[in-house]
């Protein structure tokens, strides 16, 4: 897998991402990912995975993505608390 981490969305229909180590949570209105660097919160309505491979670390997922949010490793004490 590689190092380096990008995430792409297109005309907020489809996002793509790469150094995905794993698909942790996902429905039609969010998509929780981890990667390296911690967690990406994807929120939207109708998304579907398209894509995951584990051994390249590539993810695609379509449908009408409102929003990312990347969590870092380690976090504030209240998302300690509160997993």
């Amino acid at each position: 897998m590689e190092d380096n981490h990008n995430l792409s969305i297109e005309q907020c229909k489809k996002v793509t991402a790469s150094a995905i180590a794993s698909v942790d949570a996902f429905s039609d209105k969010q998509i929780i990912l981890s990667y390296a660097g911690g967690r990406i919160v994807i929120s939207g309505s109708g998304m579907k995975i398209v894509n995951f491979s584990k051994t390249s670390g590539s993810f695609s997922a379509t449908g009408t993505i409102t929003g990312a949010r990347y969590i870092q490793k380690g976090g504030s004490l209240r998302q300690k608390l509160f997993k």
